[in-house]
């Protein structure tokens, strides 16, 4: 019998076949890549005070500009006398015409100290020049500022989520499938997002976003990996990753140009619709095609990914057996992940790293957008560093093996986080560099295809020799037979 891989290396392991299907994929991700920054970019929070009630009729009655209106109507900030209250406002009418314009508090003899303060019951004014967020047309400042939180605390939930039954229904239905129905509900989901009422529906939309975006999106990765040879899965995996931090430097040009949330959500999500026609333009993968007993359909796929690459089979695939093709795979469970002692242990430090990478790294653009005062700029910045550190990967990592790579980024990115003094992202960065060095090496290594496999990946293999017993009398040891055994 034959592998799968001795087919795929006939027809061609990465020919003009796969690269076109790659690129269109890398296509899709790139404009993926907004659902993951929009988060920031759709919730900028201007400078904001109370808007008081008769205010704007004084203001124009004195001809004052908006900082003028502020600097003589907003109280101090209890915590810190020296700027203005974001959160409070003076409990009095500004629509008396005894005000002066130049000092509408002179007739009390301590100026502001006896007013009484009230909370912002008539909604606030933004700064000058500020742009429509979500945070500016449904107020999330002040008591309602951790709506805001929540709104991302909501689409990682759905990314949670829907990856698990996302990725479960890849292995079901089909990778070409899930991604497939991934693009249409985010997109139409991303509609609903960019004409939500209010603050509720919002939170909907986005929710549904997050089950059926990311899930999508590994199950496309996966594709991509099972449609070329072993020795480019690293290469489009990583080069497919750069696609994704150049969409992040596109969107945050996009969000520059096109400020206003509702605009920025139309302009991202629209073009997504596009990619359904890829029903037509890429293939299932023939991996999974032949784990269903689907070998005729597989055999398809094969055939005419040779003849794209210009590529002729030395044998009959039609008749051909192919190894572990006999039964179709059960159905896969997430307990998998955690069945056996070595994989329950990667699977445990992978998520760790998942789950803090996204922590440091929002978390390190947020806070130097609140130093630096420009998010989109250190969207840029961060997308624009993460290409050619993709591309030094690539490069290197046949030459220092895989652990490396993934180690010296953690703790290059939690000494960053260090030296800006995010002391708590920082230690978390650094042990996940720290836990990597527990997993297994797989450079040069075929990856794993079965849960045994998976469970001895990494280990060492040594010859022990072994006297084989004849009829007669026990081979000298010149003629010993050798098994292999792991350490």
């Amino acid at each position: 019998m034959i592998t799968f891989d001795d087919l795929l290396e006939e027809a061609g392991e990465f020919g003009i076949y796969q690269k076109t299907v790659f690129f269109l994929i890398c296509l899709a991700t790139t404009t993926s890549s907004y659902l993951y920054v929009g988060v920031v970019l759709l919730t900028v929070t201007p400078d904001h005070w109370c808007r008081g009630p008769g205010v704007s009729e004084l203001s124009k009655r004195c001809g004052w500009s908006l900082e003028e209106e502020r600097n003589y109507t907003v109280p101090p900030d209890s915590a810190n006398s020296s700027s203005y209250s974001r959160c409070e406002r003076y409990d009095i009418e500004w629509n008396v015409t005894s005000l002066n314009c130049e000092n509408p508090l002179s007739f009390l003899k301590n100026s502001s100290a006896d007013l009484p303060r009230t909370t912002c019951k008539d909604g606030w004014v933004f700064e000058d020049g500020s742009f429509p967020s979500i945070v500016t047309e449904f107020g999330l400042v002040c008591a309602d500022a951790w709506k805001v939180d929540l709104s991302h605390a909501c689409l990682n939930l759905g990314f949670m989520i829907g990856t698990v039954l996302l990725g479960y229904g890849a292995d079901i239905y089909g990778r070409k499938r899930i991604f497939l129905l991934s693009i249409f509900v985010t997109s139409v989901s991303g509609l609903g997002v960019a004409f939500a009422s209010n603050y509720n529906w919002f939170i909907i939309f986005r929710i549904v976003q997050g089950l059926f975006s990311k899930g999508g999106w590994l199950s496309v990765y996966v594709l991509t990996t099972e449609l070329v040879g072993l020795e480019y899965r690293r290469t489009v995996g990583i080069l497919n990753q750069m696609c994704f931090s150049f969409g992040i430097i596109i969107f945050s040009a996009i969000a520059y140009l096109i400020p206003a949330w509702r605009n920025l959500q139309l302009t991202a999500t629209i073009p997504n619709f596009c990619f359904l026609i890829y029903y037509w333009l890429i293939p299932e993968s023939p991996r999974w095609l032949l784990s269903r007993k689907e070998k005729g359909k597989a055999m398809k796929v094969l055939q005419k990914m040779a003849k794209k690459n210009k590529h002729v089979f030395s044998r009959n695939v039609e008749t051909v057996q192919i190894e572990d093709c006999d039964e179709e795979l059960k159905s896969p469970s997430v307990s998998d992940l955690v069945k056996t002692p070595q994989l329950r242990k990667n699977t445990l430090i992978l998520m760790y790293n998942w789950f803090t990478s996204s922590l440091v790294y929002l978390g390190l653009v947020i806070r130097l957008g609140i130093v630096g005062g420009n998010i989109y700029l250190n969207f840029f910045i961060s997308g624009v560093v993460e290409i050619p550190a993709a591309i030094i990967i690539v490069l290197l990592i046949d030459r220092v093996g895989r652990r490396f790579p993934f180690v010296a980024g953690n703790l290059l990115a939690g000494a960053c986080c260090l030296i800006t003094a995010v002391i708590s992202d920082g230690v978390v960065a650094l042990i996940a560099g720290a836990l990597v060095l527990l997993l297994p090496e797989t450079k040069g290594i075929t990856l794993p295809e079965t849960i045994e496999e998976a469970e001895n990946i990494g280990r060492k293999k040594k010859m022990i020799p072994r006297a084989v017993e004849t009829s007669n009398n026990k081979q000298p040891a010149s003629e010993k037979s050798f098994i292999l055994e792991s350490d």
